[in-house]
C-alpha cells in the first residue's frame, strides 16, 4: 500500500468534531442486572417494611427508591463522595441503567437529608435485617455444619476532621472499629462502635451470639452444629460460659502464658503429633501437643481441650528456625462429650473431633480477615459524615450493598465472574460497559455490543436476575 493510500485511510477513520447525541447512553450498564436481581429477589419490599417510618411525606421519595439509589452508589464504587450524587442527578442514562425515573434521582443534599434521620433504634433494624440474609442464605445453601468468625475491623479515619467516635484503635490509627460476625464471606450481624473499643468490649460479643444462634435454630435447624472461631482477643472464660450454654463449638486462639510454654518445651518429641497442610513437598508441617488447662481464675470444673501447635516448614517446605517459628494454642470444647460432638457426629462431621481437624478448621479463620479485606475494597474505610449516627447508618447501608453484592455473584455470576473475586473485579468486568437505552411503544430496551453480550453471557446472566434460586422472604 502506498504512503499515499496509508494517509488517505487515517483521514478517513480520524476524528474530525465531537456533538451531542439525543441517545440514552449508560457507561454502566452492567448495573441493570444488578438491580433486577435486587428487585426479583424482593428485598425492597423488607426495606420499605423496616424503615418506612423515616418517611414523613407521601410527596417524598419512597424509601426503597432512595436505597436503590444509595445501594448502586455503593456497588458502582465510582466515587465514595457524597457530592457524586449530584452528577448522577444529571445523567438520564445511569438513571435508565436502573430503572429509575429521572425526576427521582436523588441530589447529595437528599443523601445527607435522609442518613441525618436515623437513630441508634435504626441500627437494631440494620441488624436485623443482616441476620434476616444470613438465614435466607442458610436456607438455600442449606449447610450441614455452620462455621462463624468473629472479629472486630479497624476503619482507618486518621485524617478524618471533627468525626465523633473516631478514637485511637490498636494499630495505633484513629478510626471507628465495628464488632463483626461473617459466615462464608457475608457479614451476619454488626455492631458499630469508636475505635478505643476492644474485641470483647463490653457484653456486646455475648448478646450477639446469642441472638444470632436462637435465629438459627428457630428459622434453620434445630440440631445444625454451630462453630465460632475467634482470636486471642476474644479469650474470656465468661464468653466460653456462654458458648458451652448455648451448646455451641468454639475454636479460640488462647494467650502463651509462662507456664503453658515451659510445658510445650517440657514435652517429650514423642507425644507430638503432626499436621500437614497441604500435599506435595511444599506443604505446612505443624506439629502439636494435645491437652487440657484450666487458668488460675477458672473454676474447677472449667477445664478446656487445648492443643499447642508449632510450625515447622514454611510455604517452601523449608525448615524453620526455632526463633522464626510461629506457635498457636488453641482452646476449644470438641471432643469434650457435649451436645455439640452428638451433633457434628449426626450430621457425619465426627471428623471435626480430631486434632488435626480442628487445627485446619482453626487455620480457617484467616477467611474471615479476606472478608474484612472484601469489604474494604468494596466501600472506602473513610465515613462521609461527622456524625455518629449518619456515619453508623451509612456503615450499616454499606454492609447490606455488600451481602447484597455477594448473593448476587453466588447467584448470577458464578460462572462467569469468580465467586471469590473482589468488588473492583466485578465493577470492571461487568458493571463498567456501555450500553444505549432504547424506549419503544410497549418495551425499554438495553443494547450493548455483541462481543459484551457473548463475553459475559449476558443473555444467561439476564435470566438468572429474573429467576433466581429462592426470593427473600421477610419472616
Amino acid at each position: 500500500m502506498s504512503n499515499i493510500a496509508k494517509t488517505q485511510r487515517s483521514a478517513s477513520l480520524r476524528i474530525k468534531r465531537i456533538e451531542v447525541t439525543n441517545d440514552k447512553l449508560t457507561s454502566r450498564a452492567g448495573l441493570s442486572p444488578f438491580v433486577r436481581y435486587l428487585d426479583s429477589i424482593d428485598i425492597f419490599p423488607s426495606l420499605e417494611k423496616l424503615f418506612g417510618s423515616i418517611r414523613k411525606n407521601r410527596k417524598g421519595q419512597k424509601i426503597s427508591s432512595i436505597f436503590k439509589q444509595i445501594i448502586c452508589f455503593l456497588a458502582d464504587g465510582t466515587s465514595s463522595h457524597i457530592s457524586y450524587f449530584d452528577n448522577l442527578k444529571n445523567d438520564e442514562g445511569y438513571a435508565g441503567g436502573i430503572e429509575a425515573a429521572a425526576t427521582e434521582m436523588l441530589s447529595s443534599h437528599s443523601v445527607k437529608r435522609f442518613f441525618r434521620k436515623f437513630s441508634p433504634l435504626h441500627y437494631f433494624m440494620f441488624r436485623r435485617l443482616l441476620q434476616k440474609l444470613f438465614i435466607w442464605r442458610l436456607n438455600l445453601e442449606k449447610p450441614s455444619v455452620i462455621i462463624l468468625g468473629v472479629d472486630t475491623m479497624v476503619m482507618d479515619n486518621d485524617d478524618a476532621v471533627l468525626r465523633h467516635g473516631v478514637q485511637p484503635t490498636y494499630i495505633k490509627k484513629k478510626g471507628f472499629q465495628p464488632l463483626q460476625l461473617n459466615w462464608l464471606g457475608y457479614f451476619v450481624d454488626a455492631v458499630f462502635r469508636g475505635g478505643s473499643k476492644h474485641s470483647n468490649y463490653g457484653d456486646s460479643v455475648q448478646k450477639m451470639i446469642t441472638h444470632v444462634v436462637k435465629q438459627i435454630r428457630r428459622h434453620y435447624s434445630a440440631d445444625v452444629p454451630i462453630i465460632l472461631r475467634c482470636d486471642s482477643g476474644f479469650f474470656d472464660q465468661k464468653l466460653f460460659r456462654c458458648f458451652q450454654k448455648l451448646e455451641i463449638g468454639f475454636l479460640c486462639c488462647g494467650k502463651h502464658y509462662k507456664d503453658i510454654n515451659e510445658l510445650a518445651g517440657s514435652v517429650e518429641l514423642k507425644y507430638w503429633g503432626q499436621y500437614r497442610n497441604g500435599d506435595g513437598e511444599k506443604a505446612k508441617i505443624w506439629s502439636y501437643y494435645e491437652f487440657g488447662d484450666r487458668r488460675g481464675s477458672w473454676k474447677a470444673d472449667e477445664f478446656l481441650r487445648a492443643i499447642y501447635c508449632t510450625q515447622e516448614t514454611d510455604e517452601n517446605g523449608q525448615y524453620l528456625m526455632k526463633f522464626v517459628k510461629h506457635d498457636s494454642i488453641i482452646y476449644t470444647n470438641l471432643g469434650m462429650g457435649g451436645k455439640i460432638d452428638e451433633q457434628l457426629i449426626n450430621a457425619d462431621h465426627g471428623d471435626m473431633l480430631e486434632p488435626a481437624v480442628i487445627i485446619k478448621t482453626y487455620f480457617g479463620r484467616g477467611s474471615d480477615e479476606l472478608v474484612n479485606r472484601a469489604f474494604k475494597n468494596f466501600v472506602s474505610q473513610k465515613l462521609p459524615f461527622k456524625q455518629f449516627n449518619m456515619n453508623a447508618a451509612y456503615y450499616y447501608t454499606s454492609l447490606t450493598a455488600f451481602f447484597l453484592l455477594e448473593a448476587f455473584k453466588h447467584d448470577v455470576c458464578e460462572d462467569i465472574i469468580p465467586v471469590s473475586a473482589y468488588a473492583t473485579t466485578v465493577r470492571r468486568q461487568l458493571f463498567d460497559i456501555a450500553g444505549k437505552i432504547v424506549h419503544t411503544s410497549r418495551y425499554v430496551i438495553l443494547k450493548v455490543t455483541a462481543s459484551v453480550k457473548d463475553r459475559l453471557k449476558l443473555d444467561i446472566l439476564w435470566d438468572r436476575c429474573n429467576n433466581p434460586p429462592m426470593q427473600f422472604i421477610w419472616s
